[in-house]
């Protein structure tokens, strides 16, 4: 087989424009994708902005707060995890942020009609991003998460070739399997442009940071002399974390021979002993375990049958149907098990049991001390968001410099512009005003009531015209009016809030007034 590597080519117009242009799937993914890289952590900010990227989706949602309740992360004391915020916190922020972009992709590629090409190359993907972050602990440089996104991309051209030319994606494994040609020579025969290329181009059009991108070119030699700099350390790691995520879903797993070859490619450059490489690719299988049992997964994952053709996976076997593959596809669907449905308002039928484990987080939280003021204020505000099924809420305080109530945080549809115009005096006599002079918590289940629409002011009928049913929580300590929670709906609930959840709405409310106090 030919040791030379292929010229590098322009990717052609067409496929391009059919991947990036005519693809809205791929176009939205690219947004959401580029969106999620580019936040960063920065104190509150960084943690506030994923959480809110997060909670935006209601799928990808539910799986972070699933893997930060596995066995590998859940906390000693058992008390389950029912907030994003906190998620991030258990998990790490690079963490949640590398496995959100791996369940992007997920979501995008899962229905595809090739589901067991696909599979094959979104299992790499999601393994090669895990390996990587594993290194990232032995990086002499900061945001070595970077490593581990340039690992998760580093497939991409597979993938998107799997998932939309599939033809063309059986052409180019049935070169590499005939042993004549690399899987570069290959796609550059069929494609016109090299699988490496083709990933390149569609980060560039995704607006990817370029640190990123040039970790995917190709690297040459049998053993890599030491990075020069922090992107070169990037390079060699993505590669690293592509052939180790190759072996570990690769049918029987990793063997000796592939923990001595990648020691003896990287183990100089990379410096690594070659106790380490088996401990690396130990604890990336351990957490890929742990994301399948996340996901109530068999757990099998690796060494699933291939389609013909497939250079990565054994032959001979039929696969099963895509909705039964043991695999992370299943991430697109993973709510087995969950008590589903929901009022027409959108109200959880569960919604009583959501509340009553965000009220144990929170008192673990306060118990602990771990969790400062502002943390447990966004905390309370996430269980009353998902818990109750509402489509909008914020938590406003009291701001002396203006003399006015004005929202801080808030989560839901149209989370900033509502956010931004959530602003009334401290003053008035209308609904928001009574609450708070009398400390009463409002819990409004048809806002048209001719005599609740009275009462608002003009402001919220402006800003929140088509609000339904709500509620409105006063903090109050002491006599002092610090601000309040307020949460909407678009459709009345006429299911109202029945006595035992009432009582864990106000014990959350209490968590924070307590962590207010004096």
């Amino acid at each position: 087989m030919s040791s030379n590597p292929p010229e590098e080519r322009p990717v052609r117009t067409y496929l391009l424009k059919k991947l990036c242009s005519d693809d809205e799937g791929l176009f939205a993914l690219g947004v959401s994708i580029a969106r999620v890289v580019q936040m960063a952590d920065s104190d509150d900010q960084g943690t506030q902005s994923l959480a809110y990227h997060v909670l935006s989706d209601v799928a990808l949602t539910q799986k972070i707060l699933r893997l930060a309740n596995t066995p590998q992360y859940r906390q000693a004391s058992g008390a389950p995890v029912t907030t994003i915020s906190h998620a991030i916190s258990l998990l790490g922020f690079d963490n949640v942020k590398t496995t959100a972009l791996a369940m992007l992709l997920v979501d995008t590629m899962a229905n595809s009609k090739h589901a067991q090409s696909v599979r094959v190359e979104l299992e790499a993907a999601l393994c090669a991003s895990l390996v990587g972050r594993e290194l990232a602990r032995y990086s002499p440089y900061q945001k070595a998460e970077e490593a581990a996104i340039g690992a998760l991309f580093k497939n991409l051209g597979p993938l998107l070739i799997a998932s939309r030319e599939h033809d063309r994606f059986r052409e180019i494994n049935a070169l590499v399997v005939a042993g004549e040609h690399s899987q570069a020579q290959a796609s550059q025969m069929i494609l016109g442009s090299t699988y490496d290329t083709l990933t390149a181009t569609v980060l560039r059009e995704w607006k990817i940071p370029d640190v990123i991108i040039r970790s995917l070119a190709p690297l040459y030699g049998s053993t890599l002399r030491p990075p020069a700099d922090r992107t070169e350390w990037i390079r060699q790691v993505v590669h690293f974390s592509m052939d180790a995520a190759r072996a570990l879903t690769r049918l029987g797993g990793v063997a000796s021979d592939d923990v001595r070859l990648l020691h003896q490619r990287f183990g100089s450059s990379l410096e690594l002993e070659r106790e380490q490489v088996s401990t690396v690719l130990s604890r990336a299988r351990s957490s890929m375990d742990a994301l399948l049992n996340s996901m109530q997964l068999d757990g099998s994952s690796s060494g699933a049958a291939g389609e013909p053709g497939d250079p990565y996976a054994e032959s001979g076997e039929v696969p099963g149907p895509a909705g039964t593959l043991p695999s992370v596809l299943a991430l697109a669907s993973m709510d087995a098990g969950a008590k589903e449905g929901a009022y027409p308002s959108g109200k959880p039928y569960d919604a009583r049991e959501q509340l009553l484990a965000g009220v144990q987080e929170l008192t673990e939280m306060r118990v602990e001390g771990k969790a400062r003021v502002n943390e447990l204020v966004q905390a309370v505000l996430e269980t009353l968001y998902r818990s109750m099924g509402f489509r909008f809420a914020t938590v406003c305080l009291k701001d002396a410099k203006t003399g006015q109530f004005r929202a801080r945080i808030a989560l839901g549809d149209k989370r900033a512009l509502r956010q931004e115009g959530f602003v009334f005096p401290l003053q008035g006599k209308d609904l928001f005003h009574l609450a708070l002079d009398n400390d009463a918590d409002l819990m409004i289940a048809d806002a048209s009531v001719a005599k609740i629409r009275d009462l608002l002011p003009k402001w919220h009928l402006d800003l929140l015209p088509d609000a339904r049913s709500f509620i409105v929580l006063p903090l109050v300590v002491q006599g002092v009016q610090l601000g309040l929670f307020y949460a909407d709906r678009a459709q009345p609930a006429p299911e109202g809030v029945p006595p035992d959840e009432t009582s864990l709405i106000r014990a959350l409310k209490a968590q924070v007034l307590a962590a207010l106090s004096p």
